[in-house]
């Protein structure tokens, strides 16, 4: 088993970043079903470092400098295979993966669409949770390193047959990963598919800008263009309302500490908030105050699901020994709605034959020496 590219004492990238050169690999062990797995390192030329695998296109690492030029790793996760192979949702919490073919909920596991319905595997409750018992975060990915005019990049290409874990028609799938120059790491999803079916593709990296400086996540500040978000029940699966932010503790559109008010949501923040404005656009801004770290989110889909990692509660140890406790790292995932299917008046998150799905989605890093004024 082959360590990751970057020295876990240092954080400091290991081998010197060559723009023409394609993204270096190394083993990474093997899957359950003993394919081989390896480790891509995305580089730039600005000290910001992405390793992924092509077991569930998991992001492993996320090297980013901080005020002082310091590259840190931002996401949780793990340092063998092993770790990853573990059952979620509180051995392997889905850190840093690909989730598909549908992220989030499905109530009751089941949906209709052209007058049939379809049951699909049961993995959260009695709900269905990111795309079942083995969902693409559980799968080998063909994986093609490469570069673009923009950076470094790694295409993974998944092929999901009809009937599995319960969904209809044969779904091709690729995302692209790209390491920009201006420290950016871009996915851009596409999908097709021979018969009708839903698809809700997302990344459910773990973000603490703290690089491990801070515990949790609590004090980082987060701002969201969002007017409104899905009311849920108490499976999180949504009512169908769409309630406004406005004087609730769901109200990010300035600035607000993540711990501010996470007291008063219960069970703390694990919500999908309907982001505002159509197209590629700024939806989510974080600032880290003690290492600088900012990041901005930018996507084209409809709704973002804010996670603060309510159940990490200690039992998991990460990279390099760090125990991660309640609110070690938040998630931002870009999506459809939760449960879109089963909700008429939702964005439609149907694909069909002859249409192709293209979605894209960049987290942009940056480094402050003084907090960013708001978004007007």
């Amino acid at each position: 088993m082959a360590a990751n590219s970057c020295t876990p004492e240092s954080g400091q990238p290991t081998t010197p970043f060559n723009p023409a050169a394609a993204p270096a690999s190394v083993p990474f062990g093997k899957a359950p079903d003993g394919r081989e797995v390896r480790l891509f390192t995305l580089q730039n030329a600005r000290g910001m470092q992405a390793d992924i695998t092509n077991y569930g296109g998991i992001i492993t690492s996320l090297l980013v400098p901080d005020r002082a030029g310091q590259p840190g790793d931002v996401v949780l996760g793990f340092d063998k295979l092993e770790d990853y192979l573990r059952r979620p949702p509180h051995e392997s919490p889905y850190f840093g993966a690909l989730v598909g073919r549908y992220g989030n909920r499905i109530a009751r596991s089941w949906f209709t669409l052209d007058g049939k319905q379809y049951q699909l595997a049961t993995n959260d409750g009695p709900n269905h949770l990111h795309g079942g018992q083995r969902g693409f975060d559980k799968v080998v990915w063909q994986a093609t390193p490469g570069t673009s005019a923009a950076g470094q990049t790694l295409t993974l290409h998944y092929t999901s047959p009809n009937g599995e874990e319960g969904y209809p028609g044969t779904l091709v799938v690729t995302v692209v990963y790209t390491l920009t120059n201006d420290n950016a790491l871009r996915l851009d999803y596409t999908a097709t598919t021979d018969k009708a079916t839903p698809v809700n593709l997302t990344n459910h990296s773990y973000f603490n800008l703290s690089a491990g400086q801070t515990p949790d996540v609590l004090a980082h500040e987060l701002t969201l263009d969002a007017d409104q978000y899905t009311v849920v029940d108490d499976e999180l699966i949504p009512t169908g309302e769409l309630r406004p932010v406005a004087a609730t503790p769901m109200d990010f559109r300035q600035p607000h500490a993540i711990g501010a008010r996470i007291a008063q949501v219960p069970g703390g923040y694990d919500h999908n908030w309907v982001l505002s404005g159509q197209g590629m656009r700024p939806v989510a801004r974080v600032y880290e105050p003690v290492s600088g770290r900012t990041l901005e989110v930018r996507t084209d889909q409809p709704g973002l699901q804010f996670y603060s990692g309510n159940q990490l509660d200690g039992r998991l140890t990460g990279k390099n020994g760090q125990v991660y406790g309640p609110h070690a790292g938040f998630c931002l995932e870009t999506q459809h709605f939760p449960d879109s299917p089963n909700h008429p008046g939702f964005p439609s998150t149907i694909l069909h034959p002859g249409d192709t799905l293209r979605t894209s989605t960049i987290y942009l890093f940056g480094a402050a020496s003084d907090k960013p004024q708001a978004a007007s």
